[in-house]
């Protein structure tokens, strides 16, 4: 059986806390895809793990890397529009859910069959 997926809007849950993630975007994303390995271990309340976790990144925090638990995927453009193109090749035939609280992306990623969940799941 293949594992849930989980993928992650890093631009929108790195934004969702104020703690000057600003000054550093990319340092900011490597927290994030950090803090992510234990959630592909363990999982999440409504999302039983092991996961396989696909954090998106796009502008000053494309260079961040992959680890064995986190892929990152870095957006050649619009982090949304590279969310929807990872669910729609990634997850049929299997759960798939992304964190974020953009409403537009919500509406986008649901039509492909993806729950949504909000940054504090992962925060």
């Amino acid at each position: 059986m293949t594992s849930p997926l989980l993928v992650v809007d890093a631009a929108n849950v790195v934004g969702s806390v104020p703690d000057g993630w600003w000054h550093d975007r990319a340092a900011a994303t490597t927290r994030l895809r950090d803090s992510l390995s234990g959630v592909a271990e363990r999982g999440l309340p409504t999302l039983p793990g092991p996961l396989e976790v696909i954090l998106v990144v796009e502008g000053r925090a494309r260079g961040v890397t992959s680890t064995p638990e986190v892929r990152v995927v870095a957006a050649p453009g619009s982090g949304d529009d590279e969310i929807v193109e990872v669910v729609r090749a990634e997850s049929p035939g299997r759960r798939c859910a992304v964190v974020t609280a953009d409403r537009a992306l919500r509406h986008r990623v649901e039509a492909l069959g993806a729950e949504v969940l909000g940054p504090r799941t992962v925060r």
